[in-house]
């Protein structure tokens, strides 16, 4: 299958960033919200990453323009999906809300369109199962930041077919992006075992073994990670994050209890970046 227009649905950290990869890639992305509002929102997110990224040298500025030419914004899904060949689900980790954007996307997409979503941690099977081509549905989680990170993982539900899978990982090569491909069960790989470390480190700052400071830089310095548990938490929502380890530990049981203080962060609605404060605080807030 020929894959040339592609949707994001969802414009959030990372429905802005997979936007980004394929825009990069020079596929026309059509970008979808709610909301003006949230689609605007999304959209500078897209400019202030480009600008960036052309003011550090890595890359030039008539290659960031024209990735933002690319994006096109759209508010709702029957406009900005119609014409898609792939669409990558990237609203909120709540399986009812993927399910309905799943429903909706099945609607408006041709018949061979295939559907994907960036869950971290939820079924791709039972989200497929909401529409009425569960074989041309598969996940694809992109890691943050999507635009950065080589990776992907592809996620095969029960009835996924090979020919899906294959034209899934022939778009991600032409975007750039190595892939791994793992079997639905909760959290597949990568979240299996770091959203685990992500809940440790709050137990570890919680028990006051150390600062979050200390927490961080241990993980970053001695363990060779990019970033600290810590302050990815707050980069990727703590919210967001406390969603995953209760999949986890509805699925896996008390081995995998969030830790308290990240509940209690969560229910303070102190949740990192996006509020201006979740363990640490962000003075752009």
């Amino acid at each position: 299958m020929n894959i040339e227009n592609i949707s994001v649905v969802g414009l959030g950290t990372m429905g802005s960033q997979i936007a980004i990869v394929f825009a990069q890639a020079g596929f026309t992305t059509n970008v979808v919200e709610v909301d003006q509002e949230r689609l605007d929102q999304g959209m500078e997110r897209i400019r202030g990453f480009l600008t960036r990224q052309a003011k550090k040298g890595k890359l030039s500025d008539s290659d960031a323009e024209a990735a933002f030419e690319r994006v096109v914004g759209h508010v709702g899904i029957s406009a900005g999906a119609t014409d898609a060949d792939f669409a990558v689900e990237a609203v909120f980790e709540d399986m009812e809300v993927k399910k309905q954007a799943f429903v909706e996307l099945d609607k408006v997409c041709g018949q061979e369109a295939i559907l994907a979503s960036n869950t971290s941690t939820l079924s791709i099977t039972e989200i497929a199962a909401a529409t009425s081509r569960a074989e041309r549905c598969i996940g694809t989680h992109f890691l943050i930041p999507a635009a950065l990170t080589p990776l992907v993982e592809i996620v095969r539900g029960h009835v996924t077919s090979e020919e899906t899978l294959k034209t899934t990982q022939e778009l991600l090569k032409k975007c750039g992006k190595d892939t791994v491909v793992v079997a639905d069960f909760p959290a597949f790989v990568i979240n299996r075992l770091y959203i685990p470390l992500m809940n440790e480190a709050f137990f570890t700052l919680g028990e006051g073994v150390a600062s979050a400071e200390e927490i961080d830089k241990s993980c970053e310095k001695g363990l060779g990670m990019p970033l600290g548990p810590l302050a990815a938490s707050d980069a990727s929502g703590l919210d967001v994050i406390l969603m995953c380890i209760e999949t986890l530990h509805r699925e896996f049981g008390d081995k995998y209890r969030p830790a308290p203080l990240l509940v209690k962060l969560v229910r303070a609605g102190h949740l990192g970046r996006k509020t201006g404060r979740g363990v640490y605080i962000y003075n752009n807030k």
